[in-house]
């Protein structure tokens, strides 16, 4: 069992880092042997199980991810509770599966129970609190509600900086949606300030070719756009698109809405014929 938390913590490792590939292959391992080893119904293994499905949607298998979630809520709500606080993680994981399937009622609906209960249980200011309300907060973007996104993204960050201090992933992952928030409601100019200070920060704490920064980038890219600077939004889209390719592969998700934002940029340079190659 030593030996499965220490894979559990590499496989956490290669997450942190951007090898999605590799954290995914300790998980599945994982879990093939806390499945016959502590049985499919034991806390250990309910956990490997979310992790695993997490690894999936990093690399873009968000049906796996989904089928996985579904099972795992199923279980852990009979056998720790509906309230337990692993379920309510789940719960926020499938939420995310849902969205990223389009399901955003069905997402929204997790998250709002799941906001409900953490902040009875933990209080409003606790991480799993704030987590909850920034997975609200991107799912009411999503259905379009931007004023009600932007005020509980405003008010995570500023927690989350008070808390966490202004260089922790989580509060960058708010400065980011933030921006996309703002860039929604025509704040262009605020949301490309707060997307250079990101991108800036995660570059030197994670390197330039990390996922985290290389998303951060792709979504200044398109801050600039909304400014008119076509040309710096090509050359940025251009450089991330190569990045992208070459961790992610050439079939992942953000591989497909980078080069989709480059052919944009192409276009709107009258670089028609580029444009019209990535579209084919």
């Amino acid at each position: 069992l030593d030996v499965l938390s220490s894979s559990n913590n590499l496989a956490t490792g290669y997450r942190c880092l951007g090898r999605y590939v590799d954290a995914a292959q300790m998980d599945e391992q994982a879990l093939s042997i806390r499945k016959r080893v502590q049985g499919v119904e034991h806390p250990d293994t309910l956990s490997n199980r979310t992790n695993l499905a997490s690894g999936y949607r990093d690399l873009g298998l968000v049906e796996e991810a989904v089928r996985l979630d579904e099972e795992t809520l199923g279980i852990m709500e009979r056998v720790l509770g509906m309230e337990h606080l692993n379920t309510l993680t789940n719960r926020s994981n499938l939420a995310i599966d849902y969205h990223s399937l389009g399901r955003h009622d069905e997402a929204v609906r997790l998250d709002v129970e799941s906001l409900r209960v953490r902040e009875r249980l933990l209080g409003s200011e606790h991480l799993e609190s704030l987590s909850s309300r920034n997975n609200l907060a991107n799912g009411y973007h999503l259905l379009g509600q931007y004023e009600e996104a932007t005020r509980l993204f405003e008010e995570t960050l500023i927690a989350r900086e008070g808390i966490l201090g202004p260089e922790h992933p989580d509060t960058l992952q708010s400065r980011n949606n933030l921006a996309i928030a703002y860039q929604s409601l025509g704040r262009s100019n605020e949301a490309v300030q707060l997307w250079n200070e990101t991108v800036s920060i995660r570059e030197r704490l994670l390197g330039p070719d990390h996922p985290d920064t290389l998303t951060t980038r792709s979504n200044l890219a398109g801050g600039y756009r909304d400014l008119g600077w076509y040309e710096e939004a090509v050359r940025i889209d251009e450089q991330t698109l190569s990045a992208l390719e070459r961790v992610l592969g050439t079939e992942h998700p953000d591989v497909l809405t980078s080069r989709n934002n480059l052919a944009i940029g192409y276009g709107s340079l009258g670089r028609y014929d580029e444009a019209l190659w990535i579209y084919e």
